[in-house]
């Protein structure tokens, strides 16, 4: 005979992680700032659809991704490396801007747009997302 007395209702694993909202700001910032204009000169901006915006966009994708794992490591994993990939490709386009202002003395012309510095924000966000996720146990 079924015992009908222990209906235990099924376990359902939670989607969403401590993580989830800072995952969610950083990778929508980096995606939306991978598609304005990354610097701004005195002929016009150039897009950061043309370049690295297009590596920070797919990292920005991965990031969004992560939100949605019930995984705690592999939440840090999509987590940190897409805002460390993030941050070391809006280094390098500063850099960019600094050397070349440099070499041609046109300091002030080459300015960083809006799309770089919404990159870099969101990228400050996973980090610290990941760090947090890092020090929950």
């Amino acid at each position: 005979m079924a015992d009908t007395a222990s209906t235990a209702a099924p376990v359902r694993r939670r989607i969403l992680h401590p993580g989830s909202l800072g995952m969610f700001v950083g990778g929508v910032l980096a995606l939306v700032g991978s598609l304005l204009p990354w610097v701004i000169t005195p002929f016009g901006s150039l897009s950061g659809a043309a370049g690295p915006g297009l590596w920070t966009l797919s990292a920005a994708f991965i990031a969004i991704a992560g939100a949605l794992l019930p995984y705690r490591k592999v939440a840090i994993a999509h987590c940190l490396l897409p805002g460390l990939a993030a941050a070391a490709l809006v280094g390098w386009q500063v850099a960019r801007l600094i050397s070349i202002s440099a070499s041609t003395d046109s300091w002030g012309q080459l300015m960083p747009g809006i799309g770089m510095v919404m990159v870099a924000g969101g990228a400050v966000v996973l980090i610290r997302t990941g760090m947090r996720l890092i020090s929950l146990r």
